[in-house]
């Protein structure tokens, strides 16, 4: 089976431009966003509640645990907040219709939680719907430990981000490609 496409910063602008002329923009966003800023699955995403997210007065948490039922592996992780996805949670949270922290904190239509699957297809539609061949729900995951990989983080930290028990798995994530093999090999400097 071949990997979920990496997204460049072109093709998540297209994605954006396109989230923003959807049915349920805000909410949509906010899941974009919160994929490709913390790199959860899909499964993840859709199990989120409004207590993860957000403390008793609304403030958006610095980083929050998710518990055994809402991973892969039944294993908890602790998820890191960066600061634009805190301001795309402050502005989400105006538009929740029930604060309660025990409430989804992405609604499907059906006014529960996404089922793992409904979470998927929104991703695949999206991505469809933008001309992007060969991206899936994985994507903004791939994406997101790959960008890591680019900026020097160990892959060490990147099978903790990612909550993957072994690096082994984390580093098929990484996606390489020409400019990268590129500039690798400029690093080389002798002094001669």
């Amino acid at each position: 089976m071949a990997q979920a496409l990496t997204l460049e910063d072109a093709q998540i602008k297209r994605v954006k431009r396109y989230l923003k002329t959807s049915k349920h923009s805000v909410r949509d966003c906010t899941i974009f966003a919160f994929a490709f800023y913390t790199g959860l699955r899909a499964k993840e995403l859709a199990a989120l509640c409004v207590g993860d997210v957000y403390d008793t007065q609304m403030t958006v948490r610095d980083l929050f645990n998710l518990q055994r039922h809402q991973t892969k592996g039944a294993r908890t992780r602790t998820v890191f907040v960066n600061q634009s996805l805190k301001s795309t949670l402050d502005q989400y949270k105006v538009q929740l219709i029930n604060s309660e922290p025990s409430m989804p904190l992405f609604t499907s239509q059906k006014g529960g939680h996404f089922s793992a699957n409904t979470m998927c297809q929104l991703f695949l539609n999206v991505f469809s719907d933008c001309g992007l061949k060969g991206a899936s729900s994985h994507t903004p995951r791939r994406t997101f430990i790959t960008c890591l990989a680019n900026k020097g983080i160990g892959v060490r930290v990147l099978a903790e981000l990612a909550g993957h028990s072994s690096i082994a798995v984390t580093q098929r994530y990484i996606d390489v490609n020409d400019t990268q093999l590129a500039q690798a090999v400029e690093l080389v400097k002798f002094n001669a």
